[in-house]
């Protein structure tokens, strides 16, 4: 039986083609709500049901609850806020009034029932968060560049699917559900990354996968830090990576396309709860996830799951070590199976594959599959030029 979505059902408030249009035509007259980038993709992500239960963006109560205790005021666990910030004089967006939502590009990309506009201390959101008010932390950079207004309400998305990068490779959660079940797996892994997969990586899906039925490997394709390895280069690499090393029946690649929060230990919640509407009954969770710099603890983010119990999550989280190629053990392993000391493991930090790569000299083979480094080379070199 098909895992359920958070909260109990998918909430999907998204319309495309002649609808999409239809709509996004009558809202002329209608007051205007600018979006950042970060706001255009969870407009998507709650259009398509993979922020169910949320309806749209937050009110001052579902906020607070999320951010004081990681529930949403009906119950659900919810880790993380998805808001909507103001951007000019709010005094036209009146209780129950209709508007339309206008993404960086200047498109309607949706439209929104507004419910309450209200004032938030971004300086505590950031520390109950993000676990820091540090400038130098990319979430905290975002919050301290929003005006501490937010605007609540329900929305319903335009999806304009010739327009989207990736639109081939895009499935939404029913989409994804209704793929799974078409090919008989029952359970499925979800694998969160916004790099490209190295051979650690690779080992603890295999891993995964000798467990479930399933792998969903689920790139991040939305908003993310300036030195993040562009989008369409990450996709060559995890095409080249499932089209020699992978059973192509029981490996689904689809783009996840979400704002990074760079939040840690919450977003480790947000990410597995996402993949629970996506219809994946595991994920894992790895070293540092969603992690940046040094603000939070190497598996901080598997331990914030001991905070809820197991029905209130609903979907399994596979907490994995470190992993790494071990020539003692001529093979892949973590600490919990390789007796050998560290110089014995290859272990590359991302500075020094950067560093490798725009050299033009390929990572170790225990690292990286060569297929993946003649991707990551080129593109290296031409960005260099």
């Amino acid at each position: 039986m098909p895992i359920s979505p958070h909260g109990g059902r998918l909430v999907a408030r998204q319309v495309e083609g002649p609808e999409a249009a239809e709509q996004a035509a009558g809202l002329s007259g209608h007051p205007v709500i600018q979006l950042n980038e970060r706001e255009a993709c969870d407009l998507e992500m709650l259009g398509s049901g993979a922020f169910s239960p949320l309806e749209g963006f937050m009110d001052r109560a579902q906020y607070e609850g999320v951010i004081e205790d990681m529930h949403l005021p009906d119950g659900p666990v919810w880790p993380l806020p998805v808001t909507l910030s103001s951007k000019q004089d709010t005094d036209s967006l009146s209780p129950g009034c209709r508007a339309a939502l206008r993404d960086p590009s200047g498109r309607i990309a949706g439209s929104m029932v507004v419910g309450e506009v209200f004032e938030a201390d971004l300086e505590r959101e950031a520390r109950l968060c993000l676990g820091t008010a540090d400038v130098a932390h990319p979430g905290v950079a975002y919050l301290r560049g929003l005006s501490g207004s937010y605007i609540s309400g329900s929305i319903t998305s335009f999806r304009n699917r010739s327009a989207e990068p990736f639109a081939d490779r895009k499935l939404d959660p029913r989409e994804t559900r209704v793929l799974f079940k078409a090919r008989g797996l029952e359970t499925v892994t979800a694998f969160q990354t916004r790099n490209p997969v190295h051979r650690a990586h690779e080992y603890i899906q295999k891993c995964a996968m000798e467990v479930t039925d399933g792998l969903l490997l689920h790139p991040l394709v939305g908003l993310t830090k300036d030195d993040d390895i562009p989008a369409d280069v990450r996709m060559k690499c995890y095409d080249a990576l499932l089209s020699n090393y992978f059973p192509a029946s029981r490996v689904v690649l689809s783009v996840f396309p979400a704002a990074m929060r760079y939040a840690g230990p919450r977003e480790a919640v947000f990410h597995a709860l996402i993949r629970k509407n996506y219809g994946c009954t595991h994920f894992i969770v790895g070293r540092d996830h969603a992690g940046v710099g040094s603000y939070y603890g190497t598996y901080d983010a598997q331990l914030i799951f001991d905070r809820f119990t197991p029905g209130e999550i609903g979907i399994e989280p596979l907490r994995f070590e470190h992993s790494f190629f071990c020539r003692r053990c001529d093979g892949m392993a973590t600490t919990k199976t390789c007796p050998h000391s560290p110089d014995n493991h290859i272990v590359l930090s991302g500075k020094k594959v950067r560093e490798m790569l725009s050299l033009g000299e390929v990572p170790p083979i225990e690292f990286s599959r060569p297929e993946v480094a003649s991707i990551l080379i080129e593109w290296a070199r031409n960005r260099r030029d």
